[in-house]
């Protein structure tokens, strides 16, 4: 399933934050490259990093030093509207907390990066909000609003959301964080099936070595510091 090619190359980064004048190191010289395809798990304690290097590999935020390319495109050159427009053609996001506007359906709720599109229809927004729904199993849900789904289907939009703008990469933090057990390990079974079978590059963080499992990779932090990268025959714990 793996391609060749390093569809992400982190090369010596470094990322400072100052808390009351205070210099504190988040990321201490990182360096990594994930081809496309892969399935990467971001572990470690609370304070390791991880958060910090996924806000970066999101283009979310900005190192302090280092590199970071992107499918070839250094991010590092690019100005905040560039950033934002790889970050809306290129990148899905899944966050522990769903993020879902409470007043609005699964279905507009799966729409709304799509309205960053230029002129796109709103019966062309409509179908590709209900493709991404049948992707995660929520098409009998479209019109069904947070409150009246639990909190797996919830995230299950969250996820055809991701989609819905057909990224290359997908992002996750914590992403079962929110959810019992039992519906941690659906919501890690779709994003296998987006691995797959759409062949999306999946990374995401995670404390649970269990849910971790279920990547061919895993990355550990501790400290800024990448302290383990070892790969795995793919299960499902």
């Amino acid at each position: 399933m793996k391609e060749n090619n390093k569809q992400i190359v982190v090369i010596d980064l470094y990322k400072t934050h100052f808390l009351d004048r205070v210099e504190v190191s988040a990321i201490r010289g990182v360096s990594l490259a994930i081809s496309s395809g892969e399935f990467t798990a971001l572990m470690g304690a609370s304070g390791s990093g991880k958060s910090t290097l996924m806000s970066i590999l999101g283009c979310l935020d900005m190192p302090t030093a280092g590199t970071y390319t992107l499918e070839g495109v250094d991010i590092g050159r690019l100005s905040r509207d560039e950033m934002a427009s790889i970050r809306n053609k290129k990148i899905g996001f899944v966050f522990q907390g769903f993020n879902l506007l409470s007043r609005t359906t699964a279905l507009e709720n799966v729409e709304l990066p799509l309205y960053y599109k230029d002129h796109m229809p709103a019966k062309t927004r409509k179908e590709l909000a209900r493709e991404a729904l049948t992707a995660v199993g929520l098409e009998n849900r479209e019109k069904h609003h947070p409150g009246q789904l639990s909190g797996g289907e919830q995230q299950r939009v969250a996820i055809a959301r991701a989609l819905v703008n057909k990224p290359s990469i997908i992002l996750a933090d914590e992403p079962t964080g929110n959810l019992d057990s039992k519906t941690g390990r659906e919501i890690m079974e779709i994003f296998q099936h987006m691995n797959q079978k759409l062949k999306k590059t999946i990374i995401f963080v995670t404390h649970d070595r269990d849910i971790a499992r279920f990547a061919e990779r895993q990355i550990k932090l501790k400290d800024g510091l990448i302290i383990e990268d070892s790969s795995s025959k793919r299960s499902n714990p």
